[in-house]
């Protein structure tokens, strides 16, 4: 059953700057760049033994959805049940908002949503989006709502494979565990993935959900989409499930490929671009790690391969570039690490030990790294190596969701609950 419920309303606050983003936003997969990267106020050198002060903590369903924030609320998504391998989930998803001061619930949105093989985890998977006064998301079974982010209303909704065809799962992967890729806003439309032939992604008016473009005949993948500057061309790039894609994001028109298979269509980490003109993109299983340098001669893209690798392989989650250097956990079933990746030559600087698959942001020179085991940690890292400033045991269950930063307060969830802790120079005891 559809319901909307709205449970209070809270006054809100204008944007500091408007048409852009400020350390207090948090509206898309990846921060305000869409890099995990986030100017923000001072933060503590260190943690008292028990952790950074926790503000509130509330309850919450299973899913892997990261936390927006904006004008003092939060947003994400979530499926009730149960938050191990085995067990059983409800037939329906959620979107919500909660007060960002208290964790306190202030409307949803519930839709019937079929359980796929969530042996690793139950959707929903993919990060919402808000742009303006409107909140997008993608559910388990590609069901595309346009919502009013302060009430909730739904203003337009499609579900992709009854309305377009879009195939329900990927082809190739052994466990099929839903949608997972995260929308991007661009000029008037909003850019995700779909599936099917000549559609690969699809292009959608804000306002009405219209559509404005379809593109690509390849295989669809989970891989967040960004945007890219080549030579002064803007480019759409889209890692699918068997290639690495650039895309003219005004038509869909598919500017060039790479082959980039993993064998299985799990493609799930973004390319990583820098101002040297070179994409890094890494995947596991049989797909590896590959350089590529971009340029522009007139209108056609030339795409030099610098490197390419399967002994490196970034697995999930998500990585963080500075400059020439990459830095995220490496490793599939095996042991883990985290490592600094020299994109231009493609060797390890360093390895350390000490971390499951970890998803990280990057504020106030400092990383916060957000263990799957639960285990938060707040390092230094360089190409010269890692030092450990804090590390304290956050949740109980598989985490394996990006944390949000907004000033000095961190959001956080795992499979069990949404929390809210202090990562200030006042937060210290």
């Amino acid at each position: 059953m559809l319901c909307v419920r709205t449970l209070a309303i809270l006054v809100l606050i204008p944007s500091l700057v408007a048409g852009t983003q400020s350390d207090a936003t948090w509206t898309q997969w990846g921060g305000p760049n869409r890099d995990f990267i986030i100017a923000s106020p001072p933060l503590a050198n260190s943690w008292p033994e028990d952790g950074p002060p926790m503000l509130w903590s509330q309850p919450l369903g299973v899913g892997h959805s990261a936390i927006l924030a904006e004008d003092g609320m939060l947003f994400t998504m979530y499926r009730v049940g149960s938050a191990t391998r085995r067990g059983t989930w409800n037939e329906e998803e959620t979107v919500v908002a909660l007060d960002a001061a208290t964790g306190e619930m202030l409307w949803e949105h519930t839709y019937p949503s079929r359980n796929e093989n969530f042996q690793y985890g139950a959707g929903p998977h993919s990060t919402p989006l808000i742009v303006g006064d409107r909140l997008f998301t993608i559910g388990t079974n590609k069901q595309f709502y346009a919502f009013d982010k302060r009430t909730g209303e739904a203003l337009w909704h499609h579900d992709l494979i009854a309305d377009f065809g879009a195939p329900p799962l990927q082809l190739r992967p052994v466990v099929t565990a839903g949608y997972g890729c995260s929308p991007i806003a661009y000029k008037e439309t909003i850019i995700c993935s779909v599936g099917g032939p000549g559609q690969s992604v699809m292009a959608f008016n804000q306002s009405d959900g219209s559509v404005v473009w379809r593109g690509g005949d390849f295989l669809f993948g989970q891989a967040p989409p960004v945007l890219i500057n080549v030579d002064g061309q803007e480019q759409l790039i889209i890692v699918g499930g068997a290639s690495i894609n650039g895309m003219d994001p005004d038509t869909g028109e598919v500017l060039w490929a790479v082959a980039h298979d993993p064998g299985n269509d799990l493609n799930i980490t973004a390319g990583l671009w820098g101002d040297n003109n070179v994409l890094f993109v890494s995947s596991a299983y049989r797909a590896g790690s590959h350089a590529l340098h971009l340029s522009l001669d007139g209108d056609i893209t030339t795409v030099d391969d610098l490197w390419y690798s399967k002994r490196l392989q970034l697995m999930f989650l998500n990585t963080i570039r500075i400059g020439d250097w990459v830095y995220g956990t490496a490793g599939t079933f095996g042991p883990k690490f985290m490592t600094a990746i020299n994109v231009i030559t493609g060797e390890p600087a360093w390895r350390e030990r000490g971390f499951g698959h970890a998803s990280m942001v990057r504020a106030d020179g400092k990383f916060i790294i957000m263990d799957e085991d639960g285990d938060l940690v707040l390092v230094t890292m360089s190409p010269e190596g890692i030092e450990e400033l804090a590390r304290a045991s956050i949740f109980d269950t598989t985490s394996w969701t990006v944390p949000t930063l907004v000033g000095t307060t961190l959001y956080a969830r795992d499979r069990q609950k949404i929390v809210a802790l202090d990562l200030g120079p006042s937060g210290l005891r």
